[in-house]
């Protein structure tokens, strides 16, 4: 079986000036890591759901990022617990950015080496009027194009010129190429909930282990690590 047994999960904490992040991610669902901090298991809030495949418990300090990144988890697949402690008394600029950055950091090392995998995948998501699509690469060339067409200035708490920052700051710390576009849609929250949707779909799909590619790098160069 090799690596493609391996479970692909990832804990960790980022500590700075500005945020206090504890965050566990499992890319296939499922239990944490043995050194998960278990204060991230406590409490719950809005963002929080648990199902036989799933666990998620979410609490960056900012209501909406919470539910985009609860969209995000569920439509992965991923299990997974974050806690930020922020300073929101300047504005959400460092929470929102800082949170992207440490979930693309945990789920590139819990991806680990990309061998064996589908590497591409995209994504059509709706929601009422809405609809987006993403397309992803796990090519280790961190790169984004986002195109949201935001245009309230804030949705709850979350500015909007946030959302698709966090979606590249998510992008550069997982390294990967992203392209996100909502294509249609009249409400903002419609716009972003539907992008988040799609980026998780075509997450889920090129992390998805490809039968009888075991072991193989899904590029003709190679490698997909440097």
């Amino acid at each position: 079986m090799g690596s493609e047994a391996r479970v692909r999960s990832a804990a960790l904490s980022r500590d700075t000036n500005e945020t206090k992040i504890q965050l566990a991610i499992n890319l296939d669902g499922g239990d944490f890591p043995p050194e998960t901090d278990k204060r991230l298991l406590e409490g719950g809030g809005h963002a929080s759901q648990s199902s036989k495949s799933q666990v998620i418990a979410i609490n960056s300090g900012i209501g909406f990022l919470d539910h985009m990144l609860h969209a995000l988890a569920k439509h992965a697949g991923w299990s997974l617990a974050l806690n930020c402690k922020g300073d929101l008394h300047i504005d959400d600029h460092h929470t929102a950015e800082d949170v992207c950055i440490a979930l693309g950091g945990a789920f590139k090392d819990a991806l680990g080496v990309p061998t064996g995998l589908a590497r591409f995948g995209s994504a059509y998501c709706p929601l009422d009027e809405a609809l987006s699509r993403a397309v992803v690469d796990l090519s280790n060339r961190p790169f984004s194009v986002i195109d949201l067409g935001l245009r309230r200035e804030k949705i709850g708490d979350l500015s909007c010129e946030m959302i698709p920052h966090c979606m590249q700051s998510f992008a550069q710390a997982a390294r990967v190429t992203m392209h996100v576009d909502c294509l249609r849609g009249d409400n903002d929250h419609h716009r972003a909930e539907s992008a988040f949707k799609a980026m998780a779909v075509a997450i889920r799909m090129a992390t998805s282990r490809v039968a009888g590619r075991e072991g193989e790098v899904p590029s003709t160069k190679g490698t997909l690590s440097t």
